[in-house]
């Protein structure tokens, strides 16, 4: 149940804040501002609230992600948090006005498919934790610094 929760506000905080990111650069774009890289630029994307919405949310999704990754298998995760590709399409569609052919919602429903597939093989942990023995390694171990074992 824990692992659903936070993949699933990982994969919508992911999305939504992908989706403010691009409407505050194509809202700096629109002012004339080059969109190659410059210091006016750069100056113009880190005063525009719009890109901090995007960047905070992006920030959290990082978070999200990565504490799912210290109890869930990475082949796990990864299938999963790869939902916001269809999330993605239909913010891009439905706030950013753009167009969306046949063919790119029908990469996205197979996008769908193969994750509803990968999520069908298993829970989220098949791998055992690592004991302090499995972190040895060529005479190294977890023991305290200034310790050798």
């Amino acid at each position: 149940m824990k692992t659903a929760v936070v993949l699933a506000l990982a994969v919508v905080a992911q999305a939504v804040g992908n989706m403010f990111l691009s409407m505050g650069m194509k809202e700096i774009a629109s002012r004339g501002v080059d969109s190659g890289f410059s210091i006016l630029f750069l100056v113009q994307a880190m005063g525009n609230p719009i890109i901090w919405i995007g960047i905070l949310l992006l920030i959290f999704f990082f978070a999200l992600f990565s504490a799912s990754l210290s109890w869930a298998d990475l082949s796990f995760v990864i299938p999963i948090i790869s939902f916001v590709y269809i999330l993605n399409v239909a913010l891009a569609r439905i706030f950013l006005n753009e167009s969306v052919s046949a063919t790119r919602w029908t990469g996205t429903l197979l996008i769908f498919l193969g994750v509803a597939l990968v999520a069908q093989s298993g829970g989220p942990r098949k791998s055992p934790g690592k004991t302090a023995e499995s972190r040895q390694i060529e005479g190294f171990s977890a023991s305290p610094p200034g310790r050798l074992t």
